[in-house]
């Protein structure tokens, strides 16, 4: 009976947790076409949020009669005595994509709840079509109302989610209203402490898609692991037709034209032979345009077939060793001082990137826009994806577990098709204990389950052994699971002589290839002292001088990706006039103007000797 007792409250918290998130993605909308709705929102600042409880703490939409003082209705009052003590066309506006800390003073340190409503019209409505409502990313939590009604709810605030709104829609006088809470909680992922900015909002693109009765809900399609040969994946429909129905794949430019049939539950499982592909590369970032077909739905796509896989130390791009010149990089825009949205954005950052040398680049700490991965694709640079599975996490909490789980399965829905992606990562920096072990191994299984094809890894951390600081190793029982052993390290930054970085060496006892995912140091930019004083731009230098030689002694080393490209927002960092709530590792400052160490960095890549 204990035992019972016990096993019930869990299966009710899983229930809850699947229920949260339970909502089949959308694949490859960005190249859809779509109604958007971006643009200027109107918005209520909710600190107590009375728009969504009662002042018995029971949320309005839990009830029958939920009342005008349910924000998500949108209510009017009815006549000169009705009492509504909202008017969301009476209230301010803010932009659609982005964060409310940048766009408003009075809400730069503001955490808690915000409320968002659009009014829209759908051109050329048809009620024989079927709509989906599609965010790219809201920051936290998402509550979402249509026409009064709720949609359902979305934790996680860097992956894309959508709902079906078919039912609720008219062709005009729409609207919907978002509840959106960026509130921390340890309970959440990211947990209470990070070091990066909160920032709330709908930060992504949002957009209605019109779609036949049956559609292409989802489909895979990359370059078979074990046969550089074979195109393999999935292609899954959605609707009353998807049972025994024909699906086409095309590569108009291979001459390939494949046709497939759909199970019982509309799932066809995909393979067929592409002679003289030219693989994608980083020298030669290969696209090609690729139709998927059923019925009246036809989706097109830009893919890049490759195959990324280890060989011991040694990590191979289509059968040829790679090495990793990356650094890692934070969501932000560095002119606008708010998180980053557009391609533009994505231009910005991978472009210095590239002017860096580098052929690879972490996105740190948890899932950027898509424009990322899309534009890496064009541009050839290798991208590591990850969670925000960070530092503390409620490792013992099912609920915690179901949302990590949930974010990594979106991510690797959005860009399994990308060619740039090579490497999910599902934690950084966490510490040691059983129950961490055992909750990332477990998202290290769901991974591979949804995608063999690339490798796993995550930021674990390095230190000095007791009888001999000066030999650094990694005691991580985790460091098992993964394809890539991959570690910080900040040795002459916090803690450890930077003149004694030369004497430094690494024991590791694992035939795996190394990424050095973090090492770096602060640096005020413009701001000039000798190399010995910390904070100024020399002291960086001489960081980067003798740190990257050291590290290049590792001889299982295949990448690094130092700390950080740009200085970017963290609460975190309160020192006055050096750091002003920026981390200031960055190679390049928040005003765009580049620092001694990222011209050192530049030269290391460009004069590395990657012969064998």
């Amino acid at each position: 009976m204990r035992i019972i007792k016990k096993i019930i409250p869990l299966f009710i918290c899983l229930c809850q947790a699947t229920l949260m998130f339970s909502n089949d993605l959308l694949q490859n909308s960005y190249l859809r076409k779509g109604i958007s709705l971006n643009g200027r929102w109107h918005y209520i600042v909710d600190v107590y949020e009375n728009g969504y409880y009662n002042y018995r703490w029971e949320p309005h939409d839990g009830s029958e009669n939920p009342g005008s003082g349910a924000f998500y209705l949108n209510a009017k009052p009815k006549d000169k005595m009705d009492l509504v003590e909202y008017d969301f066309d009476a209230a301010p506006t803010m932009n659609v994509p982005g964060d409310w800390n940048s766009q408003k003073e009075k809400l730069f340190y503001y955490e808690g709840t915000v409320w968002y409503k659009k009014s829209f019209t759908i051109p050329d409505y048809d009620s024989s079509k079927r709509y989906y409502l599609r965010f790219g990313g809201v920051n936290y939590r998402a509550d979402v109302y249509v026409n009064g009604k709720k949609m359902g709810t979305h934790k996680g605030g860097f992956t894309p989610f959508n709902f079906e709104i078919t039912s609720v829609l008219k062709a005009e006088d729409n609207f919907v209203v978002v509840k959106v809470d960026n509130k921390r909680s340890k309970e959440e992922v990211p947990t209470l402490n990070t070091d990066w900015w909160n920032y709330g909002g709908i930060t992504r693109d949002v957009t209605i898609y019109e779609l036949s009765s049956t559609f292409i809900e989802n489909y895979r399609l990359q370059l078979d692991k074990n046969n550089d040969k074979l195109i393999s994946g999935f292609i899954q429909l959605n609707g009353k037709q998807k049972m025994n129905t024909e699906v086409t794949v095309s590569i108009p430019e291979l001459n390939i034209k494949k046709q497939f049939i759909t199970n019982g539950n509309g799932f066809a499982k995909v393979n067929f032979v592409a002679d003289n592909l030219t693989y994608w590369s980083t020298e030669n970032p290969k696209l090609y345009d690729v139709e998927v077909k059923s019925g009246t739905d036809q989706v097109k796509d830009r893919i890049g077939f490759r195959q990324i896989e280890t060989k011991g130390s040694t990590i191979l791009l289509n059968g040829k060793k790679v090495f990793l010149k990356g650094i890692s990089i934070h969501e932000e825009n560095v002119m606008r001082g708010g998180r980053a949205y557009s391609v533009e954005d994505a231009k910005i950052l991978l472009g210095w990137a590239r002017e860096l040398g580098c052929n690879f680049a972490r996105l740190a700490h948890y899932p950027h826009n898509e424009h990322m991965s899309r534009l890496a694709d064009e541009m050839g640079i290798l991208l590591w994806e990850e969670i925000p599975v960070y530092w503390t996490i409620d490792w013992n909490n099912p609920e915690t577990y179901a949302n990590a789980e949930n974010q990594l399965k979106e991510l690797i829905d959005r860009d399994k098709n990308r060619a740039s992606v090579i490497i999910w990562s599902v934690s950084n920096e966490t510490p040691l204990s059983e129950e961490r072990l055992n909750f990332l191994t477990r998202l290290v299984r769901t991974a591979r389950t949804m995608d063999e094809s690339r490798l796993i890894s995550a930021a674990l951390e390095d230190h000095g052994k007791k009888d001999n600081p000066n030999i650094m190793v990694v005691e991580d029982a985790f460091a098992e699971e993964l394809d890539i052993l991959s570690f910080n390290q900040y040795y002459g930054w916090y803690g450890g002589d930077i003149n004694n970085i030369k004497n430094i060496r690494w024991e590791i006892d694992m035939d795996k290839p190394i990424i050095i995912s973090e090492f770096g140091a602060g640096a005020l930019q413009g701001y000039h002292a000798d190399s010995m004083t910390r904070w100024s731009e020399e002291f960086q230098d001489l960081l980067y001088r003798e740190t990257l030689p050291t590290l290049a002694r590792i001889p299982q080393l295949s990448g690094i990706t130092p700390w950080i490209l740009v200085d970017f927002r963290s609460p975190r960092r309160m020192l006055i006039p050096i750091q002003n709530g920026w981390n200031r590792k960055g190679l390049i400052s928040e005003t765009g103007n580049k620092k001694k160490a990222f011209y050192t960095l530049k030269k290391f890549y460009s004069e590395l000797d990657l012969s064998d």
